[in-house]
């Protein structure tokens, strides 16, 4: 994910080993999320347009609609959060804003239940996947990552999956990509974005 939108606020926590709890909650619900820049500093963020996936317009092609049938992969959820996270990172090969800072102060959320992955195995090895955090009825995708080709947009499914089971509204994507956008990904003003927020964060969902 490129970092060319310039950040709403410079931490002031950039060199600590974690962003505080609270102060990443209290960001999300404003439509803010954090991302680690070149020189090592957090740079925060809300771009206009936001990039969302709307749950009730998601679109799955034919084939992968016969890859799921296959069950050619195993989904889990949870089982490797972290291992997702360094994947993500791990994947990206003109540097990454997933630096050690962001992944200790997101396990940090999923070790309170508000951060999850959702992830595709095959033969017991971890393939595919991505993760982002949960709040009310939002849930903010962050990253994903795959191996084997298909994997990580079987963990996509997979989530929109739980997500429409479990009465989510909004699937946050922050910006959009031509890889999401083949599956109804959109563009909306940042003004639209945080009524749609304020009313999923009003819900209460279990991820």
């Amino acid at each position: 994910m490129p970092c060319y939108k310039r950040p709403m606020l410079e931490s002031s926590l950039a060199g600590n080993l974690v962003i505080d709890t609270s102060l990443l909650i209290s960001a999300y619900a404003q439509g803010i999320f954090p991302m680690s820049m070149e020189d090592g500093s957090i740079g925060w963020f809300s771009p206009d347009p936001r990039g969302i996936l709307p749950l009730d317009g998601f679109m799955v092609s034919r084939r992968l609609t016969r890859l799921m049938r296959q069950q050619k992969f195993e989904i889990a959820v949870d089982r490797a959060f972290e291992d997702v996270m360094r994947a993500c990172a791990a994947d990206r090969d003109d540097g990454t804003w997933i630096s050690e800072e962001i992944i200790e102060s997101y396990v940090a959320l999923y070790r309170r239940g508000l951060a999850h992955s959702v992830e595709a195995w095959q033969d017991g090895v971890l393939v595919g996947g991505l993760y982002g955090v949960h709040l009310g009825g939002a849930f903010f995708g962050e990253s994903m990552f795959h191996r084997v080709t298909d994997a990580s947009k079987v963990a996509l499914v997979a989530l929109v999956d739980r997500l429409q089971a479990g009465g989510f509204s909004l699937l946050d994507t922050q910006w959009t990509t031509p890889h999401l956008e083949q599956f109804g990904a959109m563009e909306i003003p940042r003004e639209a974005y945080l009524v749609r927020l304020a009313s999923a964060m009003a819900r209460r969902c279990e991820f």
